[in-house]
């Protein structure tokens, strides 16, 4: 069956079914609403084993009561015996355990559905979705999570019943899970640094869940599983970051390698380093190509319970939950898009680390080069950095963080050698990131979120855009008024070069991913000189 087909027929749609757990002295029927796909659909699929449907729906056996990936190499189970779901949390909320043999933590993420206007699923959902993979429920309940969505606890219940069929809370649960099962075979970490790494609030939770879901305890686990990676430094984890194929990873080095601060990031041939700080807490990053289709993070940092938070930041900044199929598909519509994607079937939307150092970068980047702009961020993080207290021996070029808003908006930045009002523009986004932390959080629409940003001083549509494009990972944000991309479409389809309300009706062909559309333009630039 080909990938189009799916796309085409697999409907998603939410029903009231009836699962049976696996049979034991407490087994009962319960309702549960299910996430289905077309059944006929994904059976075929997954009779395929073809690793593109890898992550797009879990395949659960009600005579087992194991949900598992359709590439799991176990025999299939008859038609009448499976029932398909969007997401693992889904599987799970309906009484289904992982399998142990083709690992559910192991699949490539399925977030290119989120958020996007052609799915029905809400921006709100798609918002939730990522708060809750920076912890969201972690450090606080449902109560703080709907207020800053902006709804009410109910409404957000039922809005993740219809669109991923599961509660925020199961999926916050089932991260957890997975999360810790990947430390179990892919680290030497003890299992009480792994209970609280994943999120787990005691170790004896911890226990509790994995003797629920797996019927046996997590040390069983690692006997049967060799860690994949050897054991590193003390505070130090490496993990694989897997994704869906093709990904081009040179061109994603190449992007940050032209954008790297002096003293904050290193980028070589095959790798991005960096320093980072999280509340005051500071560490390092690697990331790499990793065997398989997946990177490899290896990860400094003192506090495991920031670990979660770590790799979500990572994931969005190096564009890791998106499908570039399903993306392609649907901008290659466009006679230049089609010639453009083709060309490079694997580019990725670059992200940020931090949204304040995103707005800086943006506001540093206003009406000079990128090689200008890049000076200036440097000068900011040797001015207004804090040094990085634990020189790293293996990577002597990182030195400091990024300044604090806090630091950013006391400072005098016009001594940095830039004009008044652009100083002034960042002392303003540093001020009222200090009264409002949550500023630069996404809002409930991509316009919404563009507004709010240009309330403030210096911040005009581009700069809103860009933030959005990159920090949001808004995948319609398109920065109309960039010259760049202006430049772009006069070098591709001739004529005079267009204004920003020219290239806006343009880019209406690239909806929903105008965002893609945006880096294919600024790719093919560099490729051409």
């Amino acid at each position: 069956m080909r990938l189009i087909d799916f796309h085409r027929r697999c409907r998603i749609y939410c029903r009231n079914a009836h699962v049976r757990k696996p049979l034991d002295t407490a087994s009962r029927w319960r309702d549960h609403a299910a996430m289905e796909l077309d059944h006929d659909t994904c059976y075929r699929a997954l009779a395929s084993r073809d690793v593109r449907f890898d992550g797009r729906f879990f395949i659960a056996v009600k005579t087992t009561g194991i949900y598992c990936r359709p590439i799991c190499p176990a025999r299939t189970a008859k038609s009448e015996n499976v029932l398909f779901f969007a997401s693992a949390a889904a599987a799970q909320e309906a009484g289904f355990r992982p399998c142990l043999r083709c690992r559910p933590e192991a699949a490539p993420d399925s977030g290119a559905w989120r958020g996007v206007s052609n799915t029905g699923v809400s921006h709100a959902v798609a918002r939730a979705l990522a708060l809750i993979e920076m912890g969201a429920l972690d450090e606080a309940g449902m109560d703080a999570l709907a207020d800053r969505l902006g709804l009410g606890e109910r409404q957000l219940r039922r809005l993740f019943v219809q669109h991923v069929g599961a509660s925020p809370v199961t999926v916050a649960q089932t991260r957890r899970v997975l999360l810790a099962k990947q430390l179990i075979h892919e680290t030497r970490m003890p299992f009480t640094e792994i209970a609280f790494a994943a999120g787990f609030g005691s170790v004896r939770r911890f226990n509790e869940v994995f003797h629920g879901l797996y019927q046996r305890p997590p040390s069983a686990l690692r006997r049967s599983a060799q860690p994949e990676q050897s054991a590193g430094a003390q505070g130090e984890v490496t993990l694989l970051l897997r994704y869906r194929p093709p990904y081009d990873w040179p061109a994603m080095l190449a992007f940050f390698k032209a954008r790297a601060i002096n003293g904050l990031e290193l980028v070589s041939d095959s790798s991005y380093s960096r320093s980072i700080c999280l509340d005051g807490v500071q560490g390092t990053v690697l990331v790499q190509q990793g065997a398989g289709h997946a990177l490899q993070a290896t990860i400094r940092f003192p506090r495991l319970a920031s670990l979660p938070a770590i790799i979500a930041r990572l994931r969005r900044m190096f564009d890791l939950a998106a499908d570039p199929q399903a993306i392609n598909q649907q901008l290659s519509a466009d006679p230049l898009m089609a010639a453009l994607t083709a060309a490079r079937s694997g580019l990725r939307l670059p992200g940020a680390w931090d949204g304040f150092e995103l707005a800086m970068r943006a506001v540093l980047g206003q009406q000079i080069t990128v090689a200008g702009a890049i000076r200036l961020a440097a000068k900011l993080v040797a001015q207004h950095g804090e040094a990085l207290r634990e020189q790293c021996a293996d990577r002597p070029g990182l030195s400091h963080v990024f300044p604090q808003p806090a630091h950013v908006a006391l400072a005098d930045l016009a001594l940095l050698g830039m004009p008044k009002s652009r100083a002034a523009t960042l002392s303003a986004i540093a001020a009222a990131l200090v009264a409002d932390p949550q500023l630069l959080d996404g809002r409930a629409s991509l316009g919404e979120a563009v507004q709010k940003m240009c309330e403030l001083p210096g911040i005009g549509d581009w700069t809103a855009h860009y933030i959005a494009l990159r920090h949001l990972r808004e995948p319609d944000a398109f920065p109309a008024a960039d010259v760049a991309l202006m430049n772009a479409i006069a070098l591709h389809e001739g004529g005079t070069r267009p204004n920003a309300k020219e290239l806006a009706i343009r880019a209406e062909a690239w909806r929903p991913w105008r965002a893609y559309a945006a880096q294919h333009l600024w790719a093919s630039l560099a490729v051409n000189g």
